[in-house]
């Protein structure tokens, strides 16, 4: 079986670009695609949003946009870029995806889509636990949810261990930020090219027999 881990943070705009080969590459036969969020934007890696800062946000995604005809929406910039004072955290879909891991393992890259477009399409402040919690439910998810809303202490610590892993996994081979791929296969494991996740899918593929 090939793998290919994915280095990513929720709130990376350029994670959300790369969602629909993503989600393709999810399907592919033959390929376990696992997630591995590095924390990027995650508690002390967060920030508050200014005015500076919303500005410049909003100028790279409409690069992303242009890129990779990912929608982000008016309503998200007035309603999240302009809440300025709020919290730009992953914390809590981070802490999400671990509980979805953990509750129903095959549906998680199903989750980070769907947290993604809460924030760039449906300008849903995914920075709330209570409101990423209700999107759990709304996919029912609900064991999951009621990890995440509990703030359940192995949820916590699993989850504080897995963004460990990635960012040991990020720095051993060198990715420049997320998102970023591994594939391993019976010959190792080695870094694939970050921009083939904003072309085709069969694109992506041809790098991956290359690889």
């Amino acid at each position: 079986m090939k793998t290919i881990t994915y280095l990513l943070d929720p709130l990376c705009g350029w994670c959300y670009g790369a969602s629909p080969v993503l989600q393709q590459l999810g399907l592919e036969p033959g390929i376990r695609l696992e997630l591995a969020p590095t924390g990027l934007f995650a508690g002390a890696g967060g920030r508050t949003l200014d005015a500076a800062f919303a500005d410049y946000a909003w100028a790279n995604d409409m690069r992303i946009q242009k890129l990779t005809g990912q929608q982000f929406t008016p309503e998200y910039r007035a309603q999240v870029l302009g809440k300025l004072g709020s919290r730009f955290d992953s914390a809590a879909t981070t802490l999400a995806l671990t509980a979805v891991l953990r509750t129903a393992p095959q549906r998680e890259l199903e989750a980070l889509k769907v947290l993604q477009e809460a924030r760039y399409v449906h300008a849903l402040d995914t920075g709330a636990v209570t409101v990423v919690a209700q999107l759990l439910r709304g996919l029912d998810l609900h064991a999951a949810a009621d990890l995440l809303a509990a703030g359940d202490a192995e949820l916590v610590a699993a989850n504080a261990q897995r963004m460990r892993q990635a960012q040991q996994l990020k720095q051993d081979f060198g990715a420049q930020g997320v998102p970023a791929l591994i594939f391993t296969d019976d010959q190792g494991s080695r870094l694939l090219r970050g921009n083939a996740l904003y072309g085709s899918l069969d694109s992506l593929l041809a790098d991956i027999a290359a690889a």
